[in-house]
């Protein structure tokens, strides 16, 4: 079973980890009731530097990338921890990520915390790491990820959609404009020039969302084409939603998104 986790920031912008042990599909009828879940929070620093007592413990960090090490390993930090020793992610997700070119741009990981032993990763990842490239790292923490994507704020997204178009994402902003069960915009007011991202959740909704509250949504951005998303998705939507969505957003960019829940981080 997979640890949920919340996302946490401190008042400085230090990233944090949030733990805990309900699984993050399994959603109740309203998240509301899942932001009380009892949580642990824990910076990067900590996480150099009390390795033991996080081994086994599945982490959430927002980071931008440090380095690149090989075509399935990079680091992270943060600027806060800058003497901060930094912390290795090794991708065992199975799928190819690309870290992103500017290099302002946040990513998210989850994944286990273990300490880095190339023997042991190699033979349960089959990921074929030169021990030698890696001598500096062994026995030190690692995120062993399991799921990683780009983590643009919304108003970064709605101006240069092209970058993040067919791409995974993980977003958070505050709700804002509730169309219906299943689609909503993530407010931006910070960027000059943004514009509110268009979220529609496919299939059943698992839970609800509120105006005004803060949430993370993890999905794919593509542009929105009427045709092609009703062909794609069951959004059951009635004539007169679909054209008020379709006037305002037609060949803007959507977040089709696969889990929404609460976060605590500030935009």
């Amino acid at each position: 079973m997979i640890n949920v986790f919340q996302i946490n920031w401190s008042s400085k912008g230090a990233i944090a980890l949030a733990l805990s042990t309900a699984l993050l599909g399994a959603c109740t009828n309203n998240l509301e009731q899942e932001a009380a879940a009892p949580e642990t929070n824990v910076t990067t620093e900590e996480v150099t530097d009390n390795t033991n007592q996080l081994i086994g413990k599945t982490v959430t960090v927002r980071s931008t990338p440090i380095r690149t090490l090989g075509p399935s390993t990079f680091t992270i930090s943060d600027k806060q921890f800058f003497g901060s020793e930094p912390i290795i992610v090794v991708n065992a997700s199975g799928r190819v990520f690309n870290l992103p070119t500017d290099p302002n741009t946040p990513i998210q990981v989850t994944g286990q915390v273990n300490k880095f032993v190339i023997a042991d990763i190699n033979r349960s990842y089959n990921l074929g790491l030169d021990p030698n490239l890696y001598k500096d790292y062994e026995s030190q923490p690692a995120i062993i990820a399991q799921s990683i994507a780009l983590a643009p704020k919304p108003g970064e997204i709605t101006t240069n959609p092209n970058l993040y178009y067919g791409k995974n994402l993980a977003v958070t902003g505050e709700v804002e404009d509730i169309r219906n069960a299943n689609s909503f915009t993530l407010d931006e007011d910070k960027l000059f020039g943004g514009q509110d991202l268009l979220v529609i959740r496919a299939g059943t909704p698992k839970g609800t969302v509120n105006e005004g509250e803060k949430v993370a949504v993890t999905g794919v951005l593509r542009p929105f084409v009427v045709t092609e998303l009703e062909r794609d998705y069951d959004l059951k939507w009635d004539l007169t939603l679909q054209k008020q969505l379709e006037a305002e957003y037609s060949n803007r960019p959507v977040l089709v998104a696969n889990e929404v829940y609460p976060s605590a981080i500030p935009q």
